[in-house]
């Protein structure tokens, strides 16, 4: 099963100057407890806006800059490189980000969690529209803002339709 992960804004919006557009632990939390254990296939600035390889996870990055290394990170030059080494690892595979990344992989996703933020904010990074002839929004779970979540959001699943 391979899964995109996005947090995204009522426009599809993702981020800004390369950093998320807000800050929800509970989001966090959600991220943090569907992707350990399993490989997480991320774009090199967006391993660069987390800043470190997260743990418990096999942080998997698609990168075409040469002689660039990281430690405890893959490196590959391709989304192709990145599925095949990760599904060798586990057969839940992750994507998160960024925007390009999202983009090049649509197609191959089974699965859709999408964390979506009930605001509008300035961004410059976006999400693909989702198709509703292609997905279907198959859960739904909505958290209210609180003193530590800035923002009302629902964590939404979506399952790919088979033609």
């Amino acid at each position: 099963m391979t899964t995109i992960l996005v947090a995204m804004g009522e426009k599809n919006e993702i981020g800004a100057d390369n950093q998320l557009l807000w800050h929800l632990p509970k989001d966090l939390k959600h991220f943090k407890d569907l992707t350990s254990g399993h490989p997480i296939i991320m774009g090199r600035k967006t391993y660069e806006s987390i800043g470190k390889a997260l743990p418990n996870r096999t942080n998997i990055v698609i990168s075409r800059k040469k002689n660039w290394f990281e430690e405890g990170i893959l490196i590959v030059g391709s989304i192709k490189e990145a599925v095949k080494f990760a599904k060798k690892i586990n057969e839940n595979v992750f994507i998160i980000g960024g925007g390009n990344v999202y983009e090049q992989t649509m197609e191959i996703a089974d699965r859709l969690e999408v964390t979506l933020v009930k605001a509008e904010l300035k961004a410059d990074t976006f999400f693909p529209k989702i198709d509703p002839k292609i997905w279907k929004l198959s859960e739904e779970i909505f958290h209210e803002k609180d003193e530590k979540n800035q923002y009302d959001f629902s964590f939404q699943t979506y399952e790919k339709i088979e033609h």
